[in-house]
């Protein structure tokens, strides 16, 4: 215990030199406090709404509401009736970079789709022909079927295949590629969970590890023009700024987006346009953000539907 404290101390460090903002970050994570429970519309609000709603966040989208503490909606029946899905502040704070996208967006792979909300979130915003959620680690796979069948997401397939497959596959055909990496989870230490060895630099590099060569597979699908949405939950830079640092450098047809509403919480770790969330913000528990754009000029590759006929896992 001691030893993970003062790991924890020793990042705290790294991200904060106001001593001030040390306090009130370790205090979040050590004395977890609730957040308000969010949820996303996946189908028309009912005439009344069945909940009451906290104060909006001015940029957040007419399909996100932030209720009031002591609601639970997963309990609600509209829940299950599959009219809006549950999730996390955090999650629409990093899954808001797609609002900076602008052009009409034709396929979505989201290469670590589990749970479903960042998948539902792009969906539901940016209604593509189709929607690709993959996740690679098999018992997680029901629960995002379950979900996606549940709100009634459509036209969309579920995958259960490495990042690797698909840039082998089905290279530059994607308009947006969602990568929501694994990571060492630090963020779940702020809603009273465990992370065992989270702050380990030995943890914090094999995650950093994984998660380069996940995006790097996914930047392959990318087509020209198209979009890679990169997130996670953890604070270590070594899995944030430093992935998109090393990204950029391999891959430099990508330039980094702006998006002007997250300029507040741009990272000061970095002059790459990325975007951190801290559970002091008091909003979620956390979680960075980064979008790039692939700025090649050449034509898209049609997203070739026989290659990927071995990869289909189940059609919602």
């Amino acid at each position: 215990m001691e030893k993970a404290s003062n790991l924890l101390l020793k990042l705290t460090r790294r991200l904060f030199t106001d001593t001030d903002e040390q306090e009130k970050f370790i205090h979040a994570l050590i004395t977890p406090q609730p957040f308000h429970p969010c949820i996303l519309w996946c189908r028309e609000k009912p005439p009344e709404n069945p909940f009451m709603v906290a104060e909006s966040i001015p940029w957040q989208p007419n399909f996100i509401e932030r209720l009031s503490l002591q609601e639970k909606p997963g309990k609600h029946s509209l829940h299950e009736q599959g009219y809006f899905y549950c999730l996390d502040f955090s999650s629409v704070f990093a899954a808001s970079t797609l609002l900076a996208i602008k052009q009409p967006i034709k396929y979505i792979v989201d290469i670590c789709a589990a749970p479903g909300g960042k998948s539902i979130f792009a969906w539901k915003l940016l209604q593509p022909d189709l929607l690709i959620g993959n996740e690679v680690i098999g018992k997680r796979l029901g629960m995002l079927i379950a979900n996606f069948k549940r709100c009634h997401i459509q036209p969309a397939f579920v995958t259960n295949r490495d990042s690797s497959i698909f840039a082998q596959e089905i290279p530059l055909s994607s308009n947006l590629v969602i990568v929501d990496a694994p990571c060492t989870g630090q963020s779940l230490l702020a809603k009273g969970d465990t992370a065992p060895g989270c702050f380990h630099p030995s943890s914090i590099n094999k995650s950093a590890n994984r998660q380069k060569r996940i995006i790097a597979n996914s930047a392959q699908v990318v087509a020209p023009q198209g979009y890679l949405a990169y997130m996670t939950c953890a604070y270590s830079p070594e899995e944030n700024e430093r992935v998109c640092q090393w990204f950029l450098k391999r891959f430099p047809q990508f330039q980094a987006v702006e998006v002007p509403h997250l300029q507040p919480y741009q990272s000061h770790l970095t002059s790459i346009h990325c975007y951190r969330m801290f559970p002091q913000d008091g909003l979620g528990a956390g979680s960075f953000t980064a979008l790039f754009q692939n700025t090649d000029g050449s034509e898209a590759k049609e997203m070739n539907f026989d290659n990927l006929s071995s990869v289909w896992r189940n059609n919602i």
